[in-house]
């Protein structure tokens, strides 16, 4: 507790304005608790930048811990782009103190005599991303903390290519930001550097979307009957903008999570891969009989899809379901339109369904694979020039539609969802009926998500334990079936269990487990990066001979799902 006081008591100096003395200075005389959780540690600058809960302290998001990601952030731009004018742009979201700290960051940068583009107001994530290419710019940032809770924000840093940054960029920005000391931070604005943009990008990225995420101009726009949410955050800025350009008429917004508010007033959490979250969008779609329902979260990288299942009833397809359709409809469309010639390919991520691999081997097209995170698909993107990139996503509810946005993109998909929507009502079918022509051509696939939660501390130590333990003394059998394969992505190592046969994974090390039965059924487990949780992800498969016979397939799959998590007792 000492070195903790000794930390915080730093925070007390001239360094720090009067604000933030005067919030340590009362945690120090008051909260003992409140003050060991905010320094026990640093704020962690990771591969993707930050986020966290606001507030005064090292390990909270506040202008100081902002600063100094940006300071250091700024020395790595200047010691390694050589070019007269260094460019940025930022974009921020709906969350409170979001605005603030965007124009902090942008003093900043404009302090180090760097050139920046700064939004007028609220703006989605995947415009960011695209603004970063658009704009000729060396870098991006969005201060965000997607889905998080109210009191949490955040900060996520982009390259030259409009993806999120990565090796060995990440790790030079991160030892940039650790080897600066809070004193080091230019706050002092060089306002002739900072340049408001707004409407000029927001038409050139909703046109893009418009061109990418339109699938046929035969197709019947006016029957589709859309409800679509914001769930109070920026998509409200570019969705509905974006589906009225594409010539979709009968769009019904819930007016109670239109106006975008940090508080997110009308949800527990505004969380597209929540049922509770879409809960005023599914009541108003049975009110006037909608095909489709459509919610993103506050940033507006991600989206839930609820469409109507073989009962007439409204489902909440999850992320795996959507980018499987998604993809199937985009391979296909290349394909109609004859450019598929070898030369593409569509990403995925390791904890995501195998079922998309499936669907584009049935079109000889490639599936990269990478860790968990768009940032790996728009790396492969960068990394394979020479070939076209068709589509890609992850479990988590994103999608990433060619590649003129380098990041999940809620504006484009939700555009693709309502051309699926619209061209399977057109020939007599439905976005659920087409997941379940693919389950019957394939295999039926289910998966299913646990997070579990771990504050503070100790939360964090037995996060670790729980992978130590998986990894150290690995599972035999899963549900009577016997464990095939061990993959470590931490160590780099593909064990086969029954053999003891170890083979290189040739991707960078994520602390990942992912178990796998020759029958197919996979158990993966990872600690989140952004939020205090270990997460479980379980995929079983079966064959599905016929769509009438989906309901119960998937009642045994389900079953299958929770005798696991019984075994592995996580319930």
């Amino acid at each position: 507790m000492k070195d903790i006081l000794d930390k915080a008591k730093q925070w007390l100096s001239a360094t720090f304005d009067a604000e933030t003395q005067t919030e340590i200075q009362n945690l120090i005389d008051n909260n003992p608790g409140d003050l060991a959780d905010r320094f026990y540690k640093d704020m962690e600058f990771g591969t993707g930048g930050m986020r966290g809960v606001m507030g005064a302290g090292t390990n909270r998001i506040n202008k100081y811990t902002l600063g100094r990601a940006t300071q250091g952030l700024s020395n790595y731009l200047i010691e390694n782009i050589k070019k007269e004018q260094l460019k940025v742009v930022i974009a921020y979201d709906c969350r409170h103190n979001s605005k603030r700290f965007a124009k902090i960051v942008a003093d900043v940068f404009s302090a180090n005599n760097i050139k920046v583009f700064l939004f007028e107001d609220l703006r989605a994530t995947p415009e960011l991303s695209f603004a970063v290419r658009h704009l000729g710019c060396d870098a991006g940032i969005v201060l965000t903390a997607s889905h998080n809770p109210p009191e949490y924000n955040g900060y996520k840093v982009y390259w030259a290519d409009g993806g999120q940054i990565v090796p060995p960029n990440d790790s030079g920005i991160i030892g940039n930001v650790n080897a600066l000391d809070f004193s080091e931070i230019k706050f002092s604005a060089n306002e002739n550097l900072i340049e408001i943009i707004g409407k000029e990008v927001d038409e050139d990225f909703i046109e893009a979307s418009v061109k990418k995420g339109s699938l046929s101009d035969k197709i019947n726009r006016d029957n589709l009957k859309i409800v679509f949410t914001s769930l109070h955050g920026t998509s409200i800025v570019s969705v509905p903008e974006t589906l009225a350009r594409a010539g979709y008429t009968d769009v019904h917004i819930v007016e109670e999570q239109r106006v975008p508010n940090g508080d997110f007033p009308t949800v527990k959490s505004p969380n597209p891969e929540e049922p509770e979250a879409l809960a005023m969008a599914t009541a108003l779609a049975n009110k006037i009989g909608a095909d489709i329902v459509i919610g993103t979260d506050p940033d507006c990288d991600r989206l839930g899809v609820a469409v109507r299942d073989l009962d007439g009833n409204m489902k909440l397809l999850n992320g795996n379901q959507t980018m499987v359709v998604m993809t199937n409809f985009l391979i296909k469309k290349w394909n109609d339109e004859g450019k598929l010639n070898g030369k593409q390919f569509v990403g995925s991520t390791i904890v995501s369904t195998e079922l998309v691999n499936d669907v584009a081997a049935n079109y000889n097209v490639e599936t990269k694979v990478g860790l968990t995170g768009f940032k790996w698909i728009a790396k492969m993107v960068r990394d394979f020039p020479e070939l076209d990139f068709i589509g890609g996503g992850e479990e988590s509810f994103g999608y990433m539609v060619g590649d003129f946005v380098r990041d999940k993109d809620a504006v484009t998909a939700t555009l693709l969802a309502c051309e699926i929507a619209a061209y399977a009502k057109q020939h007599g079918s439905s976005f659920y009926e087409e997941l379940l022509n693919i389950y019957v051509k394939n295999s039926f696939y289910k998966e299913h998500l646990i997070a579990i939660t771990k504050k503070g501390m100790d939360g964090a130590a037995e996060i670790q334990q729980m992978l130590s333990e998986m990894r150290n003394n690995p599972l035999t059998e899963i549900d009577g079936e016997k464990v095939e394969s061990l993959f470590d992505y931490e160590g780099s190592t593909k064990k086969n269990i029954i053999t003891g046969e170890v083979t290189k994974i040739d991707l960078p090390k994520s602390n990942v487990l992912i178990y796998q039965t020759a029958n197919g059924t996979r158990i993966a487990a990872r600690p989140s990066g952004t939020e205090p949780k270990v997460k479980f992800y379980f995929s079983v498969k079966t064959p599905l001979d016929a769509i009438e016979e989906a309901k119960t397939v998937e009642t045994k799959l389900d079953a299958k799902i929770q005798r696991i998590i019984k075994e592995m007792k996580l319930n």
